[in-house]
């Protein structure tokens, strides 16, 4: 059993202050809404008052002690996030707000200037709107066509029709891990196909880096999207990862100060990897302070992470399992193995909502509506979902408060 006592997981319960706050209602505070933004430990916390208190200064320009300092941290946190994924060259990484701005970029630089008529985009039926609206943006300005993997009615890739699909595709952007039923997708399988149908391969792995090992290498991904919110990280900063040679060919997204290399009044000259993709002053203080979650992740390790979650996910499907009789339905593959840590469930005629404000009242955070999967909601006919998620610091006893908040809200609707 994976409970507080034990050594290793109280330790890591114990760095994240948030945690040991009573809710207002003086519950202990469950929280498993991490697939929406993780909760932070004390080093990050600390990381970003530090920089504010001790290196605060703008970062490339200033030839003073402090600015100089200030840049050195910054991009020092960058070089943490290409070990930390595995990327070639520090300079494939490029710094982002997250994971939206990050696909965001790629359609607009990559995509305008590669994709016309006659072309394909690939994607799922899995996606989250910020790896769906771009591409559809996308299709609509070049008159490329989108196509889907379609998924089966437990959220698995059916790659059946994958290689006619894969047909006249110059883009297949996909998420690695859905952020709705958690389902993994099988990489391993679809990015060679991509790549020996002459496609280049977007990865959303918002859902993924945070939670288990992610090498792009080894994937031979092409681009690779993450948001700093759900890795521990603060918000407002996240990372595009690119192949080198990918982002060179690349014209810049947004233009102004330090993306550029000289400017007269009549041309511009840009930076050079990954400047040129950073207009403006960064979000320094927020790069740092990932630089310390990396750390953070890397020294708890993401195997351990995964295998945590792994033990996790099967104790909570066993346990919602007992409810099956109230009228509690369980989204997702069935086996703990084929997903990460997230969960989606309704019970019985109980709107999403409803479940979520008791459970709420019991301290346990989930969320609750279409998770920003509308067209996969509609597909599977669920108006909304309550979904729980998990992470690092999650036990077995925020299972059982899970279980104890949903046996309250069946008692409360008279559920058999």
């Amino acid at each position: 059993m994976i409970a507080a006592a034990d050594p290793k997981q109280a330790r890591i319960v114990a760095d994240f202050p948030i945690l040991a706050k009573p809710t207002s209602r003086g519950k202990r505070l469950v929280y498993l809404d991490s697939a929406a933004s993780s909760q932070k430990p004390r080093v990050v916390i600390d990381a970003l008052v530090h920089y504010y208190e001790n290196d605060n200064a703008n970062i490339h320009r200033g030839v003073y002690e402090l600015a100089a300092r200030a840049t050195e941290q910054f991009e020092a946190a960058r070089a943490k996030v290409a070990r930390f994924v595995n990327a070639a060259h520090t300079e494939e990484i490029v710094w982002t707000r997250n994971t939206t701005e990050a696909i965001n970029l790629v359609s607009f630089s990559w995509g305008l200037a590669n994709l016309g008529p006659g072309d394909a985009i690939l994607t799922t039926q899995l996606e989250h709107h910020s790896n769906l609206v771009p591409w559809q943006l996308l299709a609509a300005k070049t008159g490329a066509v989108l196509r889907f993997i379609p998924a089966d009615a437990n959220g698995v890739l059916v790659l059946d029709e994958l290689d006619d699909l894969l047909d006249g595709v110059k883009l297949v952007a996909m998420t690695h891990v859905s952020n709705t039923i958690g389902s993994i997708a099988p990489l391993a399988t679809i990015v060679p196909r991509a790549h020996a149908a002459g496609a280049v391969v977007l990865v959303d792995a918002a859902q993924s880096v945070p939670h288990m090992p992610v090498d792009v290498q080894a994937l031979d991904v092409d681009f690779l999207a993450a948001s700093g919110h759900k890795m521990c990280g603060p918000t407002g900063i996240g990372f595009l990862y690119g192949k080198r040679a990918l982002l060179d060919a690349m014209p810049p997204f947004l233009t102004g100060g330090d993306m550029i290399k000289r400017v007269s009044y009549e041309t511009t000259s840009f930076n050079e990897l990954p400047w040129k993709f950073e207009a403006g002053t960064s979000n320094i203080a927020d790069a740092i302070a990932l630089g310390t979650a990396v750390d953070y992740l890397s020294a708890v390790g993401m195997d351990w992470i995964r295998a945590h979650e792994l033990v996790l996910t099967s104790y909570a499907l066993e346990r919602l399992r007992t409810l099956e009789a109230r009228g509690l339905a369980v989204y997702g593959p069935p086996r703990a193995e084929d997903r990460a840590g997230v969960i989606s469930f309704n019970l019985g005629d109980i709107h999403a909502h409803d479940l979520a404000s008791i459970l709420d009242v019991e301290g346990v955070c989930v969320r609750a509506g279409h998770h920003c999967t509308m067209p996969l909601m509609e597909k599977m006919g669920w108006p909304a979902t309550a979904r729980a998620s998990f992470y690092l610091y999650n036990t077995e006893e925020d299972v059982d408060a899970l279980v104890a908040g949903l046996e309250k809200a069946a008692d409360v609707f008279r559920l058999a």
